[in-house]
């Protein structure tokens, strides 16, 4: 992410929460214009109670930001510990008290432990740097991945950044939404209009989203803008302000996305779009109503088309609050698909539509037919998670004598019933499979979300200790794609493959062999699975040629594999490690070649004789060819291979069907593409009647 001229940001480890951190500081070099927007709410917490009455103004010039505790209902003592904070960091920056806000985020109701954030404070001032990374990370709390953005404006004849970090999973409630977001930027503006043009951006996105509907009490929107940039002030409304305006809007609007997809335990973003409403306020209210429904949100998560339950609501809404507005009248759209149009029920495929309800994204469409009037909210699904999250969220962290916390899990599964069926039918899987190899192709966004980090992480220790032999692969092509760009590099892919040039071959080493496959060691090797990390090349574990693409295109240093040191896995397997392979072939000079992950999973599973290979995706399954098509349940390796030579089968997934078909004429049995954007989707494949995914057989 670009920083804006004079912006240093930090983020540090103070012990607020059991792991990872949890205090951030963001601070402009030169005195800023400071504007903001707070939460609504009667039950405010102590650092918003301080902050909202000292915005608008000028002159302002850190914030501080701390996850794991709220600081709210803690009393008069909550307001005397950001006093307290308040004077430490303006003491440490060499600034006055008044030039600094605080914002805070965790459980309500525990007093802060203000001694651990004093002790952190020197820290975070010797890291002040380009991090943004670091305090974006520092102010999570049930989100699984930090957020922050830029964009590069113009204004005044002068380049200028605008970019932000924010926070939000839950709690979030379509008004101004519960978050936190720091929004910096080098251009010059007063306080007075920053403050008006904040007031406006949200209209549009924050205060169209929703995932629960709950009200926080540390809503906390924080701009600085500190002129940096040299353009002339903007003080009033022009084309300067519009363009900061849709920068910002631009911003929020990615800001509020990330935060619907990353709602607690969502698995899916929702976007609906009203149209035709009689007013402002009731497209905005209509749509909201239908994002924040629970039976809507519940349908969802069931890939369940159920409509009705969009059409009951917009009839509620307009029967509650008296819009005119005649639901009959109404046209609904899912993912495209009309379900309701002219008054009645629309025939549609309803197998297609529920498959194609499994992607990560829901587009619903609200076509009324009573004004002109548009308005577009976000929202997510509701999912078991979301209930066991909430369940167990106070429980979950208890403070320490030390001011400090600890976590406990003691909501751990949904129904006795469920647990005792669900065994029974495992156990017998489990006797199937243990001695076996099974090959897991890990990558997507499975490698991405931290909560799927760790349910993969888990699948693969509980494969290990009932017996199994699991192999990992994995890819890391968004991290590679995104060290790229921090370092001013672009990346190129031709058919799925990265063209990978002398300069950019150590990069992807780095990041493959010394980042991704460390990290993933590290997760499984906390979960006791005995994993070993390896490069291909380490022990010629993958012998690999380069290769030029079929249309000529020279890819640079990609390879194919040649032969795989079998011997050195089944002695790894033997001793009961879980080799974790990084996809680096050894090429014939001894120099690395990058190999697509799929080829080397296809070639370690037909060199390993493996019972299952398993591809983890970004989609369901395989697709039918069709706009609407469903999911392929189950289909031969000779019907794939068919559909690949008529072009059915395209992108990425083409790719890796060949690689498929490379593994069964090697000896595989059967092949799974899987949906790794599910948790646990490797354990419901492997030991359950509930078969998921695309199962390919010879």
């Amino acid at each position: 992410m670009k920083i804006p001229k004079g912006f240093r940001f930090s983020g540090v480890a103070a012990g607020l929460k059991p792991q990872r951190r949890d205090v951030a500081l963001v601070v402009s070099d030169v005195p800023a214009a400071a504007a903001g927007l707070f939460t609504v709410n009667k039950a405010a917490a102590a650092p918003v109670a301080d902050a909202r009455d000292r915005v608008p103004a000028e002159g302002m010039r850190a914030v501080l930001v701390n996850s794991g505790n709220a600081n709210a209902l803690t009393g008069p003592r909550g307001l005397e510990d950001v006093a307290t904070l308040r004077g430490a960091v303006a003491d440490a920056l060499g600034v006055q008290k008044r030039a600094v806000l605080t914002a805070s985020t965790g459980v309500i109701g525990v007093r802060m432990p203000a001694q651990k954030i004093l002790d952190a404070i020197p820290s975070l001032v010797e890291q002040l740097g380009a991090r943004a990374d670091f305090a974006a990370e520092a102010i999570m709390t049930t989100d699984t991945r930090p957020k922050m953005a830029a964009r590069e404006v113009v204004v005044g004849g002068k380049a200028a950044t605008v970019a932000c970090i924010a926070k939000g999973s839950g709690m979030l409630a379509p008004q101004l939404a519960t978050m936190i977001c720091v929004v910096v930027t080098d251009v010059s503006v007063t306080p007075k209009v920053l403050q008006e043009v904040l007031g406006r951006a949200v209209k549009c996105t924050f205060e169209m989203l929703t995932v629960d509907g709950d009200m926080s009490t540390n809503d906390s929107l924080v701009a600085l803008a500190n002129g940096l940039a040299g353009n002339a002030r903007i003080s009033e409304p022009g084309p300067d302000q519009e363009v900061l305006e849709t920068a910002i809007t631009d911003l929020f609007r990615e800001m509020t996305r990330a935060m619907a997809s990353d709602g607690e335990g969502a698995s899916k973003l929702l976007e609906v779009v009203v149209t035709g409403a009689p007013t402002d306020a009731s497209a905005r209210d209509v749509a909201r109503s239908i994002a924040n429904s629970p039976l809507v949100k519940a349908a969802l998560f069931g890939a369940d088309p159920n409509w009705g339950r969009v059409l009951a609501t917009v009839g509620a809404r307009a029967g509650t609050r008296g819009w005119l507005i005649d639901p009959f009248k109404a046209r609904v759209l899912l993912q495209g698909v009309a379900v309701f149009s002219g008054g009645a029920p629309t025939e549609f495929d309803r197998e297609a539509l529920k498959a194609r309800m499994r992607e990560p994204a829901i587009d619903l469409r609200v076509e009324l037919a009573d004004g002109d009037v548009t308005a577009t909210a976000w929202g997510c699904d509701l999912s078991y998670d979301y209930v066991k999250i909430n369940a167990d969220y106070a429980s979950q962290i208890v403070q320490k004598p030390d001011g400090g916390v600890a976590r406990e899990d003691h909501v751990a599964n949904y129904s006795p019933a469920f647990k005792r069926a669900l065994l029974a039918e495992a156990l017998k899987y489990i006797a199937a499979f243990s001695g076996q190899v099974a090959v897991i192709k890990y990558g997507g966004a499975a490698m991405v979300k931290e909560s799927l980090k760790e349910a993969f992480a888990e699948d693969v220790a509980l494969l290990k200790s009932v017996g199994l032999k699991p192999v990992v692969v994995h890819g890391g092509a968004q991290e590679v794609t995104r060290t790229m760009e921090r370092l001013g590099e672009r990346s190129e892919f031709v058919d799925g493959l990265r063209i990978t040039d002398a300069t950019s071959l150590p990069v992807v080493e780095m990041v493959l062999t010394g980042k991704v496959n460390q990290e993933l060691v590290a997760l499984l090797n906390a979960r006791n699975a005995s994993a070993v990390g390896l490069s291909g090349k380490d022990g010629q574990l993958l012998r690999a040629r380069k290769i030029v693409h079929e249309s000529g295109r020279d890819l640079g240093h990609v390879g194919e594999v040649v032969e795989v040191n079998k011997d050195f896995l089944k002695m790894l397997l033997k001793s009961g490690y879980v080799p974790v392979i990084s996809p680096i072939g050894s090429g014939e000079d001894g120099r690395g070649l990058s190999v697509n992950a799929d080829d080397v999973a296809a070639a370690v599973a037909a060199a390993l004789g493996a019972k299952k290979l398993i591809y983890l995706t970004d989609v369901p399954g395989i697709l039918e060819s069709a706009p609407d098509g469903g999911m392929v349940r189950q289909i031969s390796g000779p019907d794939l291979e068919k559909r690949v030579e008529a072009g059915a089968i395209t992108g990425g997934m083409k790719h890796k069907a060949r690689a498929i078909l490379r593994a069964l004429a090697g000896g595989v049995e059967r092949v799974h593409v899987l949906d790794g954007r599910v948790p646990h989707t490797v354990i419901a494949e492997l030991f359950t009647d509930r078969g998921v995914g695309t199962l390919i057989y010879k």
